[in-house]
């Protein structure tokens, strides 16, 4: 949705203006704050780049107190290993990758990554461009854990994403469902929230399916800086994010799993329904961790062979 949309009610309850700025990645924004070289006082990092945070001291503890609408949230995420407790964060967006493709022009199902770059789909494949993302597809293919990266690890997967990446045509993490829609591509390796959008629009042209080798869950929250100049502004902001109401909002516009569940209550059942929404229970899901100094091995990695 747009800003302007989501913040109006905001300041209208509260009187809060709000100033915002994008990064591209979760990378460009933690290397910003650790390096002191951005001053804000809510940020938006995804559930790795919270822990690495935590451990640089770069977070403020969240006053529960202030945050009474923290009850309306899904058990399951207030447990996260990244941050039990909710003591530093506030999840209010999550999702998974899984694979879109359009069903009338691939008849043979998909379900794996494994099958996606079997060969028979080289040049008609979008997928996120990300490099630790198709690192992980990797890694769930070789069942290996998607959290351990080591020389070795980067080193045997170094000539399967050179054969990957070769067959990809669009690399796309903004918005990966147009090459779909637009029938410039029949496969995509996109976010959940995207395919929900394309079963939404054409349930009778795309499917959608989790990867049987496992896939990566996302949980996007925010988050107070340490440093930051109105943390009880920022408390609000989360805590009005937090209402059943306005979460639902942002569902409707982007219909990706919310944590919510007084908000999902709102939904109508389609939107419940929708598979790429909400995954079932058995599916095998991995959240990233903080790999620490492991962290530019994958992007020479990437960057060399998407490069070459």
């Amino acid at each position: 949705m747009s800003p302007k949309r989501f913040w109006m009610p905001l300041r209208r309850k509260t009187g809060i203006k709000v100033n915002y700025e994008a990064y591209a990645s979760n990378e460009e924004m933690l290397a910003k704050l650790l390096a002191g070289a951005a001053k804000y006082d809510l940020i938006q990092p995804s559930e790795y780049t919270i822990e690495a945070l935590i451990k640089a001291g770069k977070l403020a503890e969240l006053d529960h107190t202030k945050l009474p609408n923290l009850k309306n949230l899904d058990p399951q995420f207030t447990k996260l290993d990244h941050d039990p407790g909710l003591k530093y964060s506030v999840p209010w967006m999550s999702g998974t990758v899984g694979i879109a493709y359009n069903k009338q022009k691939i008849k043979e199902p998909i379900k794996g990554f494994k099958d996606v770059f079997s060969g028979k789909y080289a040049g008609r494949i979008v997928v996120l461009d990300d490099g630790r993302e198709i690192l992980s597809w990797i890694l769930a293919t070789q069942g290996k854990d998607i959290n351990t990266i080591n020389p070795q690890v980067i080193a045997e997967a170094r000539p399967v994403m050179e054969n990957w990446i070769k067959q990809v045509k669009l690399f796309d993490s903004d918005s990966p469902k147009d090459a779909l829609l637009n029938g410039d591509v029949d496969v995509g390796i996109v976010w959940s929230g995207e395919g929900a959008i394309l079963l939404n629009e054409k349930p009778d042209t795309f499917a959608w399916v989790l990867p049987e080798e496992g896939t990566h869950r996302f949980i996007d929250s925010l988050a107070i800086p340490a440093d930051a100049q109105n943390k009880d502004a920022a408390h609000q902001f989360i805590n009005f994010i937090l209402r059943p109401e306005i979460s639902k909002m942002i569902s409707d516009d982007f219909p990706y799993t919310n944590p919510n569940l007084e908000a999902r209550k709102l939904l109508d059942e389609q939107a419940r329904n929708n598979p790429a929404s909400y995954p079932p229970d058995e599916a095998k899901l991995g959240i990233f961790r903080d790999v620490g100094e492991s962290a530019p091995l994958i992007d020479e990695l990437y960057t060399s062979i998407k490069t070459k």
